[in-house]
């Protein structure tokens, strides 16, 4: 009973740590993203700066925070030939909310500052959609197949739009967040999926082949990682209360030119079966490798 209470005291303050954390650096970030309004490119470039440096130390002190009420050991490998100045597509496998913790602190200082590809429609989120615009997320227009069918002539629009959305990455350097599962493992979905691998859940090749399609020139690098926890899946709340003992990371790079044998995006990948079909076999083999990590993880 002492124990648990002592837990719970734990994560209510850690919880409140994360709170005032992110209150406290919101307030700059939304003033930089009214003065980032101002259509003059250069000043738009120098307030993405401080920006992104907002952000960094918003992760900073989040993970002081981590340090100060968790006693979670943290071993993590492969991240040495990492830099804050090169362009990278990230990917991992899914399990909690607290693997979004857990990559922001392995990555924080060592690659650029971790984004998504968010719908366009999110821009208009109040505040929020303000907030991505600032910090550089990129949006995408993506238009479904019966849209196409009664407007042919929009066709491979929607990632020439996104293509231009991401041009200002051609001088910053970004990496790109995707979790290809699509969403957090749970043996319901597992079962759900008959998913053919153990510990993960289906590979979903859209999501990260718009990246690769509307951004391949631009991102050098794929990191992969796999991100293991021995106690079991935690909870957020197990995660703050400092109920997590370990967490094992392993992260593998390669650069993007060394992923295909040919090259397999350009504006019709979506309607092209061979190229859709290369890819997801090129995806199901890593997912494999990925799923026999984490078997020999669990056996160790």
């Amino acid at each position: 009973m002492l124990k648990q209470l002592g837990h719970n005291i734990i994560g209510t303050v850690s919880v409140i740590g994360y709170f005032v954390n992110t209150v406290f650096w919101c307030i700059p970030i939304f003033c930089l993203s009214l003065l980032k309004v101002i259509p003059i490119s250069p000043w738009r470039k120098f307030i993405s700066h401080i920006l992104d440096g907002c952000a960094t130390n918003w992760i900073t002190l989040n993970n002081v925070n981590q340090n100060m009420t968790g006693r979670t050991r943290f071993e993590v490998a492969g991240i040495d030939q990492l830099s804050v100045n090169d362009w990278y597509l990230v990917i991992a496998n899914h399990q909690s909310w607290v693997d979004i913790l857990i990559l922001q602190r392995v990555f924080n200082r060592r690659i650029p500052f971790l984004k998504f590809f968010l719908k366009k429609e999110l821009i208009w989120v109040p505040f929020l959609g303000l907030a991505w615009w600032a910090l550089d997320f990129p949006f995408m227009r993506r238009y479904s197949k019966s849209f196409l069918a009664k407007h042919p002539h929009l066709k491979g629009k929607d990632l020439e739009t996104t293509r231009r959305a991401c041009e200002k990455f051609r001088y910053k350097p970004v990496s790109v967040m995707n979790f290809i599962e699509g969403t957090r493992f749970t043996p319901a979905k597992h079962a759900r999926q008959n998913s053919p691998f153990t510990h993960l859940l289906k590979p979903r090749a859209g999501g990260v082949a718009f990246v690769l399609s509307s951004m391949g020139s631009q991102l050098h690098k794929l990191v992969n990682v796999t991100i293991y926890y021995p106690g079991g899946i935690p909870s957020f709340w197990d995660f703050v209360c400092g109920k997590v003992d370990q967490v094992r990371v392993q992260v593998s790079v390669t650069p993007v030119a060394d992923l295909f044998k040919e090259k397999v995006f350009h504006n019709d990948y979506f309607d092209d079966p061979r190229q859709r079909a290369v890819f997801q076999q090129w995806l199901n083999k890593l997912w494999q490798d990925k799923d026999a990590q984490l078997s020999q993880f669990n056996t160790q």
